[in-house]
């Protein structure tokens, strides 16, 4: 499983020109699943968006949490997260999951991070043409992999 989180101002994500979620001050959770992705995978990475310290303290020093500072997580999969460009100039994705493996993954990995962070989170839509807008904060982009836990 890979991720792209961003610290946001504000996000949200428009499908056929009706905003369907959006958030204010938080994260934007972009994530991705390959074949091999379990629930060993969701959990661990539940578990480090929410310890996530990304926020500032009183001193301006990046030492809270998303859950520390009570802001909101808007979740978009994405499956290009997965592509290959080691050959070639077009990406390869036949690293990511197909849908009967990859749906079933987001909703338990929503259900996961809701758990982890002890409230619900805004959703984008699995397999929609999506709009995704957001005001990066900082900016602050952290690219995470399930495979790469060390």
């Amino acid at each position: 499983m890979r991720v792209v989180l961003q610290r946001v101002l504000e996000a949200s994500v428009t499908i056929d020109g009706v905003r369907t979620a959006a958030i204010g001050r938080g994260m934007l959770v972009l994530c991705g699943f390959e074949e091999a992705d379990n629930q060993e995978d969701l959990d661990w990475m539940a578990r480090k968006i929410a310890a996530l310290r990304i926020y500032d303290d009183e001193d301006g020093v990046m030492n809270r949490s998303v859950v520390d500072v009570g802001e909101e997580v808007l979740v978009v999969s994405q499956f290009t997260l997965m592509a290959s460009t080691k050959k070639g100039n077009r990406p390869s994705y036949i690293a990511a999951a197909r849908p009967e493996i990859s749906i079933p993954l987001y909703e338990r990995f929503k259900e996961t991070l809701s758990a982890a962070l002890g409230r619900p989170v805004a959703c984008g839509v699995f397999g929609a043409d999506m709009k995704v807008a957001l005001i990066n904060d900082g900016p602050v982009t952290i690219c995470i992999d399930s495979k790469n836990k060390n």
